[in-house]
């Protein structure tokens, strides 16, 4: 399959086009063209013309002011953050225009996606338009919040309602996880099918098929969630910053809670959404979804959050405030403390956590069981009007507001039995279908037998359907699929004579207890099996060297042990390099330093879209002590055309550049420009398919019959071209851009890629360029000035510059 989405279902997507270019519109013809995909973005023709335009004596006519609602969406996709490109070459797939020059040109693409605002005389008026300029087989979706996409379709033609559909993106597209696919009622199965496998395979999300209802699943059960919040607040006397103390990481919730969650959303995004619902239910929940009165009187004063600068929260210099809802005047920020809290916070993982707190019988208890038995109870009542099983649900909520836990998945964790008791005891009505399921004896909405995981389901359990790209390392460690592990890592038989290696020390800092396993692997993939991934499924690949082990034994002057570490990890990535069978690196999120390091040698890189990759050793005052110097170098000279005449100078330019700045790629196509991926090398866009991804280049390269590389010498720039290297360095040292210690470091890294004292052009062993940085490395690490740094970036999290 290409990355262009075609698929062999009868359709394919070569290119699309985007109606609106709001925030939402733009980030989908990103995203689109993230994975290259040409992409028409169209809005619509401004009616008059602006200060600007007017003083260039542009006329309505002109087209720069016609396109222009369009233009300027794709100028400010260069400056939002999160970014929503991966590269900024990316943005040459998109192609401007407006919905009345150019809405002949739908005859050319392959899926229409409609992104104008929430309103449905509108949305069926530029449907109306597209009916009479796509091609026939072409697919259209809309991108409604909640407007019926049956409604979208009335009056079109047989063949637009054959192949229409809702497709739900979140915000932002590129980086959150959830598609909801709405089908009407003449959706045709087989564009059905196709969506939820090009959704999964070429736009690597994760696929939901929801009913066309109010809001359809994440944001029904979401904007419930957080309105019952708010209630709960209210009702209670807790404050803004109390309740989000408690409802983040604790409940396995993001960072941002419920109000600084809202603040980034938008409250005027939010009310909207709320009032969706509102309008088109009754009774107790019509009640829930009507929005309190002093989030009313904040949408009147403007305090939206994040876009307006204020909303439940103000910054105020250092300092960030919190909104008291009774006067509308921000207040220091208040916690909640309890001796339910302390016990969580003594308890392993987030299920024992929010175990610990939920039964509590204090006030966090209180406000966290009456906060989420309510979300349960309507969940499950819900179940067969929003989703087809407690699966979607689960995963609309996981994928779309980054819950750890489903509403059915936290049931579980909470247990059944004793929760529907307390509910019934509260005053909660629970469905009969739940209680029916603990009568029966089932205690539970999922259940695990021999590694293969089941959910209930109309008075039986259903095997889960997984993708067969999705291999899950937790569940074949199960079925008994464990070669062998140590406290660092394991490794795994992942299937087809390939096998993995794990890494699951503390933040999958690398430490002798990997480097252990690194050699072991390799040893037992030579007897055994066709290759070796490394990857694993932590929240980072790798984010380097276990800096407190290597502080310590720099403190107390074991420099012949640290000699021995760094020889031990240089061995280890060199036997990685020269296996001879294929190492394939799933590096993915947080690749630092050792991480990176470890990738570099390894005979292909099948990186994640969202790859953050770099040598950024120079942060704690060190230089890459493990290959990655002379790796970053390497990699540059491999990726130059055979035969081609280059400036080995400019070359030891741009790597010294890279490491002595400590860059890091912002997605997986950036550590291509940045020369930590090869052409050769692999993205794979669904994070969940990558492992399945870098299996499959094992296999390839094994196919092909792989042999280890040809160990080569390898040519410096020497004397001369350090010097040449250093001149950038002493004019950022005598401008007061960089520290002495920093220029100190810079000496150092200029050494080692320059090869040391020999002349320009000489060709050296790869040994020889691991000594000499593992000599600067000591040499570094010995220095007090360092050693601050390593200690401040243990204890604060950031770099020390001194």
């Amino acid at each position: 399959m290409s990355s262009k989405g075609e698929i062999s279902l009868g359709y394919s997507i070569k290119k699309a086009a985007v109606l609106g270019s709001g925030v939402m519109g733009s980030g989908i013809a990103a995203h689109l063209a993230n994975i290259g995909i040409p992409t028409l973005l169209l809005d619509i023709v401004p009616n008059e013309r602006t200060n600007d335009e007017i003083t260039k004596g542009l006329t309505l006519e002109d087209k720069a002011v016609r396109n222009r609602f369009a233009n300027s969406a794709v100028q400010k996709l260069l400056k939002q953050k999160p970014a929503p490109l991966t590269t900024k070459e990316s943005l040459a797939l998109i192609q401007t225009g407006n919905m009345e020059d150019d809405i002949s040109k739908l005859s050319e693409v392959d899926w229409v996606i409609e992104v104008v605002v929430e309103n449905l005389t509108i949305k069926k008026k530029v449907f109306e338009q597209v009916d009479k300029y796509r091609k026939p087989g072409s697919i259209v979706s809309s991108n409604t919040s909640g407007i019926s996409v049956e409604a979208m379709a009335e009056g079109r033609s047989e063949d637009f309602q054959k192949h229409f559909l809702g497709t739900h993106f979140f915000n932002p597209p590129r980086y959150l996880k959830l598609l909801e696919v709405i089908p009407t009622k003449n959706t045709d199965p087989a564009v059905l099918e196709f969506m939820k496998t090009f959704g999964e395979d070429v736009l690597g999300k994760g696929v939901v098929f929801a009913k066309d209802t109010p809001n359809f699943i994440g944001n029904r059960i979401g904007t419930y969630g957080l309105l019952i919040t708010v209630q709960e607040m209210l009702k209670g006397g807790y404050s803004i910053g109390e309740v989000d103390s408690v409802t983040g990481p604790l409940l396995g919730r993001p960072k941002s809670a419920t109000f600084r969650t809202l603040d980034v959303v938008g409250l005027d995004t939010f009310i909207h959404v709320a009032n969706n619902v509102y309008e088109q239910v009754e009774g107790k929940e019509k009640e829930v979804f009507a929005v309190p009165d002093f989030m009313k009187k904040m949408f009147d004063k403007g305090w939206l959050g994040s876009k307006s600068g204020q909303g439940f929260y103000l910054k105020k210099g250092k300092e960030i405030l919190e909104l008291n809802p009774e006067t509308l005047e921000y207040e220091e920020r208040k916690k909640l403390s309890s001796p339910s809290l302390q016990m969580a916070n003594q308890q392993k993982g987030t299920a024992a956590k929010m175990k610990a707190l939920i039964y509590a019988k204090d006030k966090v208890g209180s406000l966290l069981w009456n906060i989420m038995a309510p979300v349960l109870v309507y969940s499950a009542e819900l179940l067969d009007v929003i989703a087809d099983d407690i699966v979607s649900v689960d995963n609309a909520m996981k994928w779309g507001f980054g819950w750890k836990f489903g509403p059915f998945e936290t049931w579980d964790v909470i247990g059944v039995e004793k929760s529907v008791q307390l509910m019934e005891e509260s005053g909660l009505t629970v469905p009969a279908w739940v209680k029916e399921m603990v009568e029966k004896g089932n205690t539970s909405f999922y259940k695990e037998e021999e590694g293969v995981q089941y959910y209930y389901h109309k008075g039986e359990y259903k095997q889960v359907k997984r993708n067969p790209k999705v291999i899950d390392l937790a569940q074949l460690k199960k079925q008994g699929k464990l070669i062998k592990k140590n406290t660092g890592a394991s490794l795994i038989d992942i299937g087809d004579e390939v096998a993995l290696l794990e890494f699951h020390s503390p933040n999958n800092a690398i430490g002798l207890d990997i480097i252990q396993m690194i050699n072991f692997a390799i040893d037992e993939v030579e007897k055994n099996y066709k290759g070796l991934v490394i990857g694993n499924q932590g929240k980072n690949f790798c984010v380097g060297a276990n800096l407190a082990l290597m502080l310590m034994e720099a403190q107390d002057d074991n420099f012949f042990e640290l000699d021995m570490v760094v020889r031990q990890f240089q061995n280890a990535m060199m036997k990685v390099k020269y296996s001879p069978k294929p190492v394939v690196t799933a590096p993915f999120a947080m690749t630092l330093g050792g991480g990176a390091e470890v990738c570099l040698p390894s005979a292909h890189i099948q990186a994640s879209m969202e790859t953050y990759m770099g040598l950024v050793e120079v942060g704690v005052g060190l230089l890459p002590g493990g290959g990655g110097n002379k790796e970053l170098y390497i990699k540059h000279l491999r990726n130059m055309p055979n035969g081609v005449d280059f400036d080995l100078q400019k070359v030891a330019n741009k790597v010294f550049e890279t490491i002595a700045m400590a860059k890091v790629s912002t997605s997986g196509e950036e550590a291509r420009l940045n020369n930590f991926l090869s052409n050769a090398d692999g993205i794979s866009v669904n994070g969940d398919h990558q492992l399945y991804d870098a299996k499959q280049a094992v296999l390839a390269l094994h196919a092909k019959g792989y042999k280890a590389p040809a160990r080569k010498k390898v040519p410096v720039v020497g004397e001369t071209g350090y010097a040449t290297l250093l001149l950038g360095a002493q004019a950022m040292h005598l401008s007061g851009y960089i520290s002495e210690h920093d220029m100190k470091i810079a000496k150092k890294i200029a050494y080692v890629i320059a090869g040391g004292k020999v002349p320009y052009g000489t060709e050296v062993d790869e040994q020889y360029l691991l000594d000499l940085e593992r000599e600067a490395f000591l040499s570094l690490i010995a220095e007090g000035k360092t050693q601050q740094r390593m200690q401040y970036m243990l204890t604060k999290g950031k770099p020390l510059r001194n």
